[in-house]
């Protein structure tokens, strides 16, 4: 892999020719700012319930600051890039990394989080637990594993929202255009946190510890990260690949995001009080470093703002900015290794290595926040949700001779998943998914108390 030829503006699916002002990158910027698997993402569940009158974050506004985090270190390593590592002559190379590269991290951050169902990690895990716990159900006579390869079951017992992503993004259905929003390799590339299989997870590899596309997208997932030249691991039995440079990039923009923000709604909620936030960035700040201030003077304008949000906000920039500025350093340090695929790390990992405050905020974030009554009651409220619906649709799509009910629940469905799938089992239920993933929290709730008689659709 070369920094000269690890991107392109090559789609899957279809062709693009540029007119006018934008280039590819930004338009797939554009693509997923309209698309409805973005705007979806505005009624689900970040980490806090999606209260009426609390003002926190759900994934859409997650994403799209995520996204503003990733534009500025794409904007500096791009930079720093196209100074030291791309020869002048190398015009395209020289405009890709001193404009582009900023715009293909920003959109890749907005949609690193499109392929997460409703309820957050408690809905990956129930459409895991509902193949798990039913593996030995009988649908017509047969076993629900038996329906099934080895690996087709690994995607569908370790549902992993990553994999999901490429999939939605680039899911062809009747009606629609080819290869789903028509995104570049590159962008595609730098989502893919994971590039490997579901059989080939191992924790103690940052780019195994998931997975990043199904069974069903595996010829996809070639025509992405072949010609880009991504390192291919040779193994006799899956499939797995090195990171793509830019991963880290984004990965680092939503790392920064969750790690700060997530406390920012915490304060908001009243879970966290100003001084503890305080003493808990103003350290972190201090061990960090921050070009731009002093820490002294950020002391100074903090205690002026006398509203509490305001001034949390404030310290939370401030956070921001030091870690933006610290994990470009970090990516510049080790762009050899991370370009020759050895780099086995993720860039806030390696600030936490001088920065153990970093720890302190994630180990108080898992005790008061991700494990706060309300989180804990969203997650098993949205288990629940996502148990019931799969319960009535796989039995359903998987029997050649459905009851009134299953019939019934099938014709529920889009008519974009109609006649897709043929008579395979693993294609039925991955459009099933398709479809249960994709509803929003309050979607699928409602979907539960009409499917479950709690509540009774009445039109005039």
């Amino acid at each position: 892999m070369e920094w000269t030829t690890c991107f392109s503006d090559d789609t899957i699916g279809r062709k693009r020719t540029t007119r006018g002002p934008r280039s590819h990158y930004q338009i797939d910027f554009d693509r997923l700012i309209f698309s409805s698997a973005f705007r979806r993402l505005q009624s689900k569940t970040q980490v806090f319930p999606l209260p009426g009158t609390s003002f926190v974050h759900n994934r859409l506004t997650h994403s799209l600051e995520v996204a503003s985090v990733g534009r500025s270190l794409g904007a500096i390593v791009g930079a720093f890039l196209a100074k030291e590592e791309i020869p002048l002559t190398e015009k395209h190379a020289q405009n890709f990394y001193q404009v582009e590269l900023a715009n293909v991290i920003s959109a890749a951050c907005l949609a690193h989080d499109v392929g997460n169902p409703a309820f957050g990690h408690s809905g990956e895990e129930a459409i895991s637990n509902f193949f798990r716990e039913n593996e030995l159900s009988v649908i017509d006579g047969r076993q629900l594993k038996s329906y099934y390869s080895d690996q087709e079951w690994n995607d569908l017992v370790n549902f992993e929202g990553n994999a999901n992503a490429l999939r939605v993004l680039t899911q062809s259905y009747p009606g629609k255009g080819k290869g789903g929003l028509g995104l570049t390799l590159t962008t595609l590339a730098s989502i893919l946190k994971y590039p490997c299989e579901s059989r080939a997870r191992d924790r103690s590899y940052k780019h195994r510890k998931k997975y990043g596309f199904f069974w069903s997208e595996k010829e996809l997932f070639s025509q992405v990260v072949e010609p880009l030249g991504m390192h291919h691991e040779h193994h006799d039995d899956y499939v797995i690949y090195k990171r793509h440079p830019f991963v880290y990039l984004v990965e680092a923009a939503d790392d920064i995001c969750y790690n700060i923000i997530d406390m920012e709604d915490a304060h908001r909620l009243g879970i966290l009080s100003r001084s503890i936030i305080e003493e808990l960035l103003i350290e972190l700040i201090g061990q960090i470093g921050n070009p731009d201030d002093n820490l002294h003077s950020i002391k100074e304008a903090f205690v002026r703002l006398t509203d509490d949000n305001s001034a949390i906000a404030y310290l939370r920039s401030k956070v921001i900015n030091a870690l933006v500025n610290a994990c470009s350093k970090i990516f510049i340090e080790n762009r050899k290794a991370i370009l020759e695929g050895n780099y086995n790390s993720t860039l806030i990992d390696d600030i936490e290595a001088y920065a153990p405050q970093l720890k302190v905020i994630k180990e108080i974030s898992l005790e008061k926040i991700y494990r706060h009554k309300s989180v804990i009651e969203i997650e098993i409220a949205g288990y629940n949700v996502m148990s019931e619906l799969l319960e009535l649709y796989i039995p359903a799509v998987l029997s050649s001779s459905a009851n009134a009910k299953q019939k019934a629940a099938l014709r529920l469905l889009p008519s974009q998943y109609h006649g897709l799938a043929d008579d395979n089992p693993y294609k039925k239920s991955m459009l099933i998914l398709d479809h249960v993933s994709a509803m929003t929290d309050d979607y699928a709730t409602e979907q539960y108390r009409k499917l479950k008689g709690i509540e009774i659709s009445k039109h005039n």
